[in-house]
């Protein structure tokens, strides 16, 4: 099975995505109309940081911060308990850090600045623009998917205005040998609204169907995108938020990809949308995991997630919550 592969500027797009992210949960992206000179951009002045010695890339490591933004080096960031062969430099929209009260909620130390490597100027310039290019990008899709449930175009647009949960990850994947593990990054699914994944050239993206692993090779110029855990709670399962995974590249080989991923605002709650009676009697309820549920706040699902995911940032900056959820 090949996964399908969508016109954004095609008169059936809506149509055609209302099957692919019900039946598949993943597809290629043609038609956006992101140059592809500003993603190779990207790609290179990514390659020049992790090109970098390592005490350099660790001068802005993400455990320096309470924000989850920043440089992880391989082998520190998890998934699903599993250590992930990959680094990476986490990066969202550039906005001051919240004061906090006694009593908030942890999940408002989440919002802060990014840290950007000194030693390549132009990432920084590069990453916004992309940030721009993709957020709008991303907010038709998310009106097309409004659109494909039945409802008003604009019915997710509060949840994602002034302050949206948006994180680009820029990605390294080094050659790993097989007989020690394959997991670049282990099986999970996104906590957002969709991702924008450009892949370079080299695959090891992976989609878990109702057969299997589907392979998602890279397709030039494309997006791979995939639905988030937050259209599943709304919908009430009619969409599904599909597992995938990257299987590391082979020794002597190293895989980039860029993800943007487009969540809601730290403070918005998940609704619960009133689908038309054919739709709603093919809802199939959110998913239910005991291990990881899905909480329709979406500042503590994005928090349980990262805390999950860098325990070095939770142990540093979130004691007080591993001790009460401990206790």
């Amino acid at each position: 099975m090949h996964l399908p592969v969508l016109d954004l500027r095609h008169p059936s797009f809506v149509a055609d995505l209302r099957v692919a992210a019900r039946e598949v949960g993943f597809f290629y992206l043609v038609g956006h109309g992101v140059p592809d000179a500003l993603a190779e951009a990207v790609f290179a002045a990514s390659r020049d940081f992790f090109a970098l010695p390592e005490a350099r890339k660790l001068a802005i490591q993400m455990a320096n911060t309470r924000h989850f933004r920043g440089y992880t080096r391989l082998g520190d960031e998890r998934t699903a308990g599993r250590t992930d062969w990959r680094e990476q430099l986490d990066m969202g929209l550039e906005v001051p850090a919240l004061t906090l009260a006694p009593g908030d909620p942890p999940w408002r130390r989440l919002q802060g600045p990014n840290q950007w490597p000194a030693e390549v100027p132009a990432l920084r310039p590069l990453v916004m623009q992309w940030h721009q290019t993709l957020h709008d990008v991303a907010m038709q899709l998310l009106r097309a998917y409004a659109l494909a449930l039945g409802q008003p175009a604009d019915l997710f647009e509060p949840s994602c205005r002034e302050l949206p949960n948006q994180v680009i990850k820029t990605i390294r994947y080094p050659g790993r040998d097989v007989a020690t593990s394959e997991q670049g990054c282990g099986a999970h699914k996104d906590s957002g609204f969709l991702t924008l994944l450009r892949q370079d050239r080299v695959g090891g993206l992976q989609v878990l169907g109702a057969q299997g692993w589907i392979d998602a090779p890279p397709l030039p110029g494309s997006f791979v995108v995939n639905t988030g855990e937050l259209l599943e709670l709304a919908s009430e399962g009619y969409l599904r938020a599909t597992v995938h995974r990257v299987v590391a590249p082979p020794p002597g080989v190293e895989r980039l990809s860029l993800a943007f991923f487009l969540s809601a605002r730290l403070d918005a709650v998940v609704p619960r949308l009133a689908l038309a009676p054919q739709l709603a009697a093919e809802a199939r309820g959110p998913a239910q995991d005991p291990a990881n549920p899905m909480y329709r706040e979406v500042g503590p699902n994005t928090l349980k997630g990262r805390l999950r995911s860098h325990p070095d940032v939770a142990q540093r900056h979130y004691a007080d919550v591993l001790a009460a959820q401990s206790g």
